[in-house]
């Protein structure tokens, strides 16, 4: 296995690309202007070098099959391991074709930009300016927006233990998936607010723009039912053409 990593002060980017004269001039630049910068062939690579250093950021290119790079955003977006599930991600997509766009912001990418040729030679231009422009502009806001959680929130009979992300139910364990706990503890954060659709797809998912996908209603549905399983009581309500709020 290839290990790449280079800089040492700045933040921590994987740029996972297939094609080395895509990637690797970007990691170059990256690596120029002081960032750590990773670079992964394949999504197995990137999986270790994931767990060798953590990103703070990814750049993602194309993987095969050419599905590759989805089906990876939405490993991501689901918190599977290694990964955290909140990390920035910036597709580098096709310029052609405006689906690979919309799909990728379904998936959870937190920004989309077209790649060109310019990349395949030497990486530099007003292409990796624009890119480096958006990079530093999703650091900034992943740096300022996290803040530290209450260790445990009690809301009636409902336990929510931040710091080993175990949730109760009038004494009993509810065993939830990531997105469905990430759900329930930003809604348990203001249990009275009425989150619109738009609000939570942005944090929980980071879906900057507005989207039609049915993503949130699932995990909303699948939460509900579990939360069902120990209480008779509605947890998790649907206000109509609105969005969610727990049980005040």
């Amino acid at each position: 296995m290839e290990l790449r990593l280079k800089g040492e002060d700045g933040p921590s980017i994987l740029v996972i690309e297939h094609d080395p004269e895509i990637g690797g001039p970007i990691v170059e630049q990256l690596t120029a202007d002081g960032y750590r910068s990773a670079f992964a062939h394949t999504a197995q690579h990137a999986r270790a070098l994931a767990v060798i250093s953590p990103p703070a950021l990814i750049l993602l290119g194309h993987l095969d099959p050419s599905s590759g790079a989805l089906e990876l955003l939405a490993e991501i977006r689901n918190g599977d391991r290694p990964w955290q599930e909140h990390l920035p991600v910036i597709v580098l997509g096709s310029p052609a074709r405006p689906i690979d766009l919309l799909r990728a912001f379904a998936a959870g990418a937190d920004d989309y930009l077209a790649r060109s040729a310019g990349w395949d030679q030497d990486g530099n231009g007003l292409d990796y300016l624009e890119l480096r422009a958006r990079l530093q502009s999703l650091l900034r806001r992943a740096t300022f927006s996290i803040e530290p959680p209450l260790p445990r929130l009690c809301i009636g009979p409902l336990l929510i233990d931040t710091s080993s992300r175990a949730v109760e139910l009038h004494d009993r364990p509810i065993r939830l998936r990531p997105r469905e706990y990430a759900l329930l503890l930003h809604l348990a954060q203001e249990p009275t607010r009425v989150f619109t659709k738009h609000d939570l797809l942005r944090a929980l998912w980071g879906l900057q723009v507005p989207s039609y996908t049915r993503t949130l209603d699932s995990h909303a549905c699948r939460l509900r039912g579990k939360l069902a399983l120990v209480s008779t009581e509605r947890w998790v309500i649907n206000v109509r053409g609105v969005g969610y709020r727990l049980k005040a």
